[in-house]
């Protein structure tokens, strides 16, 4: 049978594949591939988070089905978590539930709340899961450019007004993945405000609320006024804590969403495996030092990254926030656009990005660097780039190649 599956047909192709399969092309010959591509955090779960996963495993009792909700330790500790940080007291019984990831929650609550015709407003650039996970759901996505030539409230104005039928929901994610933006508590205000005058709902990511640097701590919706009348927040240990690969995520806010989404998992899942849930309560709870760490971190490689490619020649914006360096393209190769770019990238230089349209028709002109090569490795990546400038663009003589000093 050839029939065709209608919800995978409106699936783009995935662009980051070309890059992926020449990446692995490229090692497989042996060449050594210096990887900013995708946001994996390379270095280990801190170790008490680990010795909690141990001791919790070995007892027998935890290897039983789990809930799909969340153990309430969790959510407990969630709740604690918001009330430290943001100021926001949480019902852990109705106002928090726990996902597998904060990917699978947003993908499963797009499922619960929306329907084929529903209009969906994304920014974009974006993830990919923010518009496609309600793509997959059936609902039509309407973008709001974002970035430095676009104001968002006028963006989300024209959006509201013309589309039919009006939009249902408006995802959110500050600080963002890919583009580093960052708001202040006055937008969060600005936009639950008119959000509520148009009766629509709000799904925000603050996946990198903890990762930054000179802006200060990043707010949450849900701080405020009115926000948990309309609004769900998703967040994630994978990046706080270096814990990607445990897909523990959570959704928080209002009682409705958190219950719609509660209840589509009861049919598709247990939940995550219980001593990991325990484990993830243990890194809630315990010291936060090893969060400062991470920080730090990454503010180290985004300065090595960002003062090294200004030494070849390529200036790029300084994140206050996330894991990720928003890199506009070179002037002599903006032409060719990003993917081409990224290719090229790797073939001469033996660095992986991310193109940014891969991330939105808004992400065009631009390539994505996650900061999880270790310093070392990056200063290596900068002196491969400056040879390929050297080597490739308009105008630059054969002195501007030399390899920039460790």
């Amino acid at each position: 049978m050839e029939r065709e599956f209608e919800r995978i047909r409106r699936l783009p192709p995935y662009v980051f594949a070309e890059v992926n399969q020449m990446k692995a092309r490229a090692r497989a010959a042996g060449r050594d591939i210096i990887d900013f591509g995708m946001g994996n955090p390379d270095s280990p779960t801190p170790e008490h988070i680990v010795d909690k996963l141990v001791e919790t495993i070995r007892d027998g009792r935890t290897h039983r089905y789990s809930t799909s909700r969340g153990i309430p330790g969790l959510r407990r500790a969630l709740a604690g978590y918001y009330d430290r940080r943001f100021g926001v007291a949480l019902d852990p019984e109705d106002e928090v539930v726990v996902t597998m990831g904060s990917k699978e929650g947003l993908a499963n609550l797009a499922s619960a709340m929306s329907a084929p015709g529903d209009v969906i407003l994304v920014p974009n650039p974006s993830y990919p899961i923010h518009p496609y996970g309600f793509v997959i759901a059936g609902a039509a996505v309407r973008h709001i450019p974002t970035g430095p030539d676009h104001d968002f409230m006028v963006e989300l104005d024209s959006a509201v007004r013309h589309s039919v039928p009006p939009p249902k929901v408006l995802v959110l994610n500050y600080p963002s993945n890919p583009s580093t933006a960052v708001v202040d508590l006055g937008f969060y205000e600005d936009v639950v405000a008119f959000a509520r005058r148009h009766d629509i709902y709000i799904l925000s990511d603050i996946a990198y609320a903890e990762i930054y640097f000179e802006s200060g701590p990043p707010p949450s919706l849900l701080q405020a006024k009115g926000a948990r009348d309309i609004a769900v927040e998703f967040s994630s240990l994978s990046k706080t804590y270096s814990m990607p690969g445990w897909r523990i995520g959570f959704a928080a806010g209002n009682t409705r969403l958190v219950g719609a989404l509660a209840r589509i998992k009861s049919y598709l899942d247990y939940g995550a495996f219980t001593p990991i849930q325990v484990a993830a309560t243990a890194a809630l709870n315990g010291p936060q030092d090893c969060v400062a760490e991470t920080r730090k971190r990454y503010r180290d490689r985004r300065d090595v990254l960002v003062d090294g490619l200004a030494q070849a020649g390529w200036r790029v914006p300084r994140p206050s926030a996330t894991m990720f360096v928003w890199a506009p393209i070179p002037e002599p190769f903006a032409a060719m656009g990003s993917l081409e770019f990224s290719k090229w990238l790797l073939e001469e230089a033996q660095v992986a990005v991310s193109p940014g349209i891969g991330f939105g028709e808004y992400g065009e002109g631009f390539v994505r660097f996650a900061l999880v090569e270790n310093r070392q490795r990056i200063r290596q990546a900068v002196r491969n780039i400056k040879a390929f400038l050297g080597a490739h663009a308009p105008g630059r003589g054969a002195a501007d190649t030399q390899a920039i000093a460790s």
